[in-house]
């Protein structure tokens, strides 16, 4: 008897759980801290085009079936990028931007779910615990004419994506900023 009380006191308290993790989810929330995975662009490709003690200036070409953010934390992780900012133009068959509700510390989820034109790309790379973070924002031309943009969570390209990065050598550092949940640069040295 308390064998089979106990499993629906688990079950009722598992049941909660879950309808508040799918309350969030059903919400279109998106955490400013959610991890971003890597290896996600197999297809990546990049050349140095330009080398000078104060920049280093890389295309980074993706290719249908790579996903953008994921790529550029591999590109910064594998060439030592500390300080940098991109652009970037192309296309992508999904993606997922976001806008920033400050009162909730979160992000309001902007699906995108068909062929669109990446009009433009751009954000930054500094480093948050000594590891490359990359913070981007992109405008998006829907095959009606209509336009979205925001922070971009995630970018599924299709058939290519051309990003123009310039890497510096001093380097920049975020820092957690408490009153919006997210990652900020600290300019000091």
């Amino acid at each position: 008897m308390r064998r089979g009380l106990l499993m629906a006191v688990l079950m009722v308290g598992c049941v909660a759980a879950g309808a508040q993790v799918s309350n969030q989810a059903e919400a279109g929330m998106i955490s400013p801290s959610q991890p971003v995975p890597v290896g996600k662009a197999p297809g990546m490709k990049w050349q140095l085009v330009k080398d000078t003690p104060g920049e280093k200036v890389y295309a980074v070409i993706f290719y249908k079936g790579d996903e953008a953010l994921s790529g550029l934390t591999d590109f910064a992780i594998a060439n030592n990028v500390k300080d940098a900012h991109f652009t970037g133009i192309g296309a992508v068959s999904s993606a997922t931007l976001a806008a920033l509700d400050l009162s909730k510390k979160s992000y309001k989820r902007i699906p995108v779910t068909s062929q669109a034109e990446v009009l433009s790309l751009i954000g930054d790379i500094a480093l948050f615990n000594g590891k490359p973070v990359v913070h981007m924002h992109a405008t998006i031309g829907r095959p009606d004419g209509t336009v979205t943009g925001g922070h971009v969570f995630e970018l599924n390209v299709n058939p290519t994506l051309e990003v123009f990065v310039t890497a510096y050598p001093m380097g920049l550092a975020k820092r957690p900023d408490d009153a919006s949940g997210m990652k900020v640069i600290d300019p000091k040295p």
